[in-house]
């Protein structure tokens, strides 16, 4: 018998020890053992549930039991469980969890802390909550030279999109049903600054390349500002605005960022709508594979928290992958980074071509010319949009 301990039992702690439970019989067949739940740490008392014999409120009572050989943190939140994991790890004890806040800022000593005792730490469930991305990008494609990363990584910012894009509503009328219908909090600001989206792609990033980025580092823009002009623009010209999180090897370095971005509507991003992440990855020897699902929710983010103490449980020699903590000399500056971009002005297409010496033009009403213009730096753009009235600049991706 394989004993372990629940940290927190909200919305996914709860979610976790519905699934060990209905599909003990499976997971038995699968690993040769059973899984029991032994503890499971909160502050709060839960006696109509069928947990409630499970329930302790001290975290030591969980460290000290030599039983307990697995630990799934669910938490959420930087402290304390950052804190609980490590002294997990410290007594040799492998963690999981499904928390992108903690492995951003603090994956990579956990991974460190994980090999000096002899302990796992995996969070499949971090990234696109059900979806099977972390480990067929850690194995499945380990023989690849991964060139980039794009990915629709937040659910809430996507369904307000497509609320955008396929019925018209205004940014604002899209995020209150969002948080009507649980998609969004009443503060939104995780989802539509792009805070989340930035944690996520860190975490890509450095299963990609090795190497932890910090996500102060990364450069991050919300969709907050975009406008259904902007929207309309993008689809007339076979685009989708979608919330893309991209990390990109560039010569050996990594170029990192959340922004929304027009998607040509032939890249398989375009398609994935309402609160449905996808990552499109892009090795040399792999070319372009896709991961689609529902990037958040109860079940699902329980059931790729499983899946890893599932893999831990099966497989407890397999050793973790290791990241350095990356150094700016290891980051290409967003400034330098070369792409297209989509324009709205409300200057004149005259100014607009004293400024730029190619660009496409989109769309010329209410006052407002929106245009396309072709790959150049964020330096050289920025300088140019000085001499223009700018409404809007997106990047296409």
């Amino acid at each position: 018998m394989i004993n372990i301990a629940i940290l927190g039992f909200g919305v996914v702690g709860s979610g976790i020890a519905e699934v060990i439970t209905q599909n003990s019989e499976i997971i038995k067949k699968k690993i040769g053992d059973s899984i029991n739940i032994k503890y499971i740490l909160d502050l709060r008392e839960f006696p109509d549930s069928p947990f409630a014999d499970k329930i302790v409120h001290d975290f030591n009572i969980i460290l000290n039991d030599d039983e307990v050989s697995i630990v799934a943190e669910a938490m959420g939140g930087l402290h304390p469980a950052f804190d609980f994991s490590e002294q997990a790890l410290k007594k040799g004890k492998s963690v999981v969890t499904s928390n992108k806040h903690v492995v951003a800022e603090k994956g990579d000593v956990l991974l460190k802390t994980a090999e000096e005792n002899g302990a796992r730490y995996l969070f499949e469930a971090s990234v696109g909550g059900g979806i099977p991305v972390l480990r067929p990008l850690g194995t499945c494609l380990a023989a690849n030279k991964i060139n980039e990363i794009n990915g629709i990584l937040n659910g809430t910012t996507n369904y307000i999109l497509t609320q955008m894009i396929d019925f018209g509503k205004t940014f604002e009328v899209a995020l209150k049903e969002a948080q009507q219908k649980g998609y969004a909090e009443a503060n939104p600001s995780a989802d539509v600054d792009g805070i989340d989206a930035c944690r996520k792609i860190c975490i890509l990033a450095a299963i990609a390349f090795g190497k932890l980025i910090d996500p102060s580092e990364v450069s991050t823009t919300g969709i907050s500002n975009i406008r259904l002009n902007d929207v309309k623009n993008a689809s007339e010209a076979g685009y989708a605005i979608k919330l893309i999180g991209q990390a990109k090897d560039i010569d050996g370095k990594m170029s990192v960022s959340v922004a929304p971005r027009l998607v040509p509507h032939d890249n398989l991003l375009s398609k994935v709508d309402d609160v449905f992440n996808g990552v499109l990855v892009n090795g040399n020897a792999s070319d372009d594979i896709i991961f689609i699902g529902k990037g958040a929710g109860k079940m699902p983010t329980a059931s790729a928290v499983v899946s890893d103490i599932v893999d831990i449980a099966g497989r407890p020699e397999i050793k973790n992958q290791q990241w350095d903590k990356a150094e700016k000399t290891d980051l290409v500056s967003a400034d330098d980074v070369v792409a297209s971009y989509y324009v709205c002005t409300s200057s004149s297409e005259d100014a607009v071509k004293a400024v730029f010496a190619e660009y496409s033009a989109l769309s010329l009403k209410d006052g407002e010319f929106a245009f396309i213009i072709p790959a150049l730096k964020k330096t050289e753009l920025d300088e140019k949009l000085a001499k223009l009235e700018v409404i809007s600049c997106l990047e296409i991706l």
